[in-house]
């Protein structure tokens, strides 16, 4: 899949997948109408009831950058299993050798693994070859641990190499919220900085890789959903 035109995602640019069939679609709809009439009729109220209530819910994306930490990913991934929330996390190939099994619990609750860099450089410094090393050595390892290639990256500090896209296939994510909880230990500031500036299919950068960032998660995922809120991978943010 990639994302129609080129670049990155994030809030200004609202990149929608382009479906080929939609003119075929078209052609068929009369009797496709008749056919969707007779199939919905069969699926359970319930069911259907479901359904509208999850086209009508307000979702947001909760991202992690730099992991596997050691001391605050597998905090991280119990307090979501707890609350019942789906993340994505943007490993760092270096991190991803050196705690494979933290990697499978990340896959295995249920979560979106995605590419950061096989180290936390600046891609758009490196030479075209030296920025694919990074990315191609990254998806090598996760690949070896869960046994799937990631199709997301997001580069380290945004920063990507023009038409690199085009050499790794992937589809590149940026963020639409970014309390920079790496500049200070307060978990309630990070978590305000969030919460006073979030919004309906907002993706939110955050980081595995202190104690106040775990905690703030904690917090905005805890107001979001008081307010209504449901977390979803970035996957289902793009394909919304």
């Amino acid at each position: 899949m990639r994302i129609a035109g080129s670049g990155f995602y994030n809030k200004k640019k609202r990149s929608r997948l382009i479906w080929v069939a939609a003119g075929m679609a078209c052609m068929a709809a009369g009797c496709c109408a008749a056919f969707y009439m007779q199939v919905s009729l069969r699926v359970p109220t319930e069911a259907r009831e479901a359904m509208a209530m999850d086209e009508l819910a307000k979702k947001v994306a909760i991202t992690f950058d730099d992991g596997p930490n050691p001391d605050y990913t597998e905090e991280l991934l119990s307090g979501l299993k707890e609350r019942g929330v789906s993340a994505t996390f943007f490993l760092l190939g270096k991190e991803v050798e050196q705690y494979p099994e933290i990697v499978k619990k990340i896959h295995e609750g249920g979560h979106l693994i995605g590419t950061h860099a096989y180290e936390h450089v600046n891609l758009s410094n490196l030479t075209d070859a030296a920025a694919i090393e990074q990315v191609d050595k990254t998806n090598a390892a996760i690949h070896e641990i869960i046994g799937v290639f990631p199709e997301y990256i997001r580069p380290p500090f945004g920063c990507w190499k023009p038409n690199l896209d085009y050499e790794t296939t992937m589809i590149e994510v940026l963020w639409d919220v970014d309390p920079k909880d790496w500049a200070t230990s307060n978990s309630s500031v990070i978590a305000q900085r969030v919460l006073g500036d979030v919004e309906e299919n907002d993706i939110i950068l955050l980081h595995d890789a202190s104690e106040s960032s775990v905690l703030a998660a904690f917090k905005i995922i805890d107001e979001l959903k008081a307010q209504g809120y449901t977390f979803v991978t970035v996957e289902d943010i793009l394909l919304e």
